[in-house]
C-alpha cells in the first residue's frame, strides 16, 4: 500500500471524489476552490477520476494541471493494471455490471500508456492534520480499495476498515472517503468518518446538483455542486454513451439502484 502524508494543513480543505470523466463538474469544482481561495496543495480528491461520463481524458488533464493530492480510486488501479473492467465487484449480470461495461470500455479505449504510468504512482492512503486533528483519506475502503460501505452501514464494517487504517498510519480521528456515491457522516467509537461524496454523478436524490466537502475549523460542510450537466450529457451522447447515466446526469437519479442497500433505495424512502 502507498502511503502519502501531507503534513499539516492550516486552511481550509476541499475534499472531492469521483470527477468520473464530467469535465464539466470538474471544472465547476475548481472554480469554486478559486472563490472560496482554497489552494490546489489544500484540495484532496479521493479518487476514480475516470468513470461514466465523456471526457476522461480532458478530466484527467485538468487534474493533473491542477496539481492537487489524488487517492488511487479503483478504476485508476484497474486501468494501471491493464484489466478490462472498472473493478467495483458488481454482481455479475446485474444492471450495474452490464452498464459498467460501456463507460469502463470508453475509457479503456481513451486513456494512454503515460497516463495508466501516472495512475499507477497514485497513493492509497493520504494523510494529514488539520486543525489538531489527523485525517486518513481513502478510495472505498483500507482492506478493499472498492469496498460499498453506506451511512447505513454496520458499526463493524467502519470498526473494521478504522483498525486497519490505524494499523497502517497510527491514530486518526477523521476519516474521508468516497467511492459509493452518497456523502453521509458517522461517528463510530468517536472517530469521523465522514463520505465527501462525488462531483461527476448525482447521489440518486432527484436533483443534478453534485457534492463536495469542506473541512475548515474542525469541522465538515457538505456543499452542493451546480454545474452545466447539459453540456456533460451532450458528451455523453457523442461518446456513445447513452445507457442511462447520461440522463441521471439530469433527472439526478441512478439508472440502476442494484449497488444500494435496500434501505436506501428509493422505494424504501417513500414507503417510509
Amino acid at each position: 500500500m502507498r502511503l502519502q502524508d501531507l503534513g499539516q494543513l492550516n486552511d481550509p480543505v476541499l475534499l472531492f471524489g469521483g470527477p468520473y470523466s464530467n469535465l464539466q463538474a470538474t471544472c465547476a469544482l475548481i472554480r469554486q476552490a478559486h472563490m472560496r481561495g482554497v489552494a490546489p496543495s489544500h484540495m484532496i480528491c479521493t479518487g476514480d477520476l475516470v468513470a461514466y461520463c465523456g471526457q476522461p481524458v480532458e478530466t484527467v488533464a485538468k487534474i493533473r494541471q491542477l496539481g492537487c493530492p489524488v487517492v488511487a480510486g479503483n478504476c485508476e488501479v484497474q486501468l494501471a493494471e491493464g484489466r478490462q473492467d472498472c473493478g467495483c465487484g458488481f454482481q455479475a449480470g446485474t444492471a450495474c455490471d452490464l452498464l459498467s461495461a460501456g463507460w469502463f470500455a470508453h475509457a479503456d479505449k481513451s486513456v494512454d500508456a503515460p497516463t495508466r504510468a501516472w495512475m499507477a504512482s497514485l497513493p492509497d492512503l493520504i494523510t494529514f492534520t488539520h486543525n489538531g486533528q489527523r485525517c486518513a483519506v481513502i478510495h472505498g475502503g483500507a482492506k478493499e480499495n472498492s469496498r460499498f460501505i453506506w451511512e447505513t452501514s454496520f458499526d463493524a464494517i467502519f470498526e473494521e476498515e478504522i483498525m486497519q487504517i490505524q494499523a497502517l498510519v497510527g491514530k486518526v480521528d477523521r476519516v474521508i472517503a468516497g467511492h459509493s456515491g452518497i456523502a453521509f457522516q458517522r461517528v463510530i467509537g468517536g472517530i469521523s468518518w465522514v463520505n465527501a461524496g462525488v462531483i461527476g454523478m448525482p447521489p440518486n436524490d432527484g436533483r443534478p446538483e453534485t457534492r463536495y466537502m469542506m473541512l475548515q475549523n474542525g469541522q465538515v460542510e457538505l456543499c452542493n455542486l451546480s454545474y452545466d450537466h447539459t453540456a456533460a450529457q451532450a458528451a455523453m451522447q457523442a461518446a456513445g454513451l447513452t445507457q442511462g447515466y447520461d440522463a441521471a446526469l439530469g433527472s439526478g437519479y441512478w439508472p440502476s439502484e442494484d449497488v444500494l442497500p435496500p434501505d436506501l433505495r428509493r422505494a424504501a424512502s417513500v414507503s417510509g
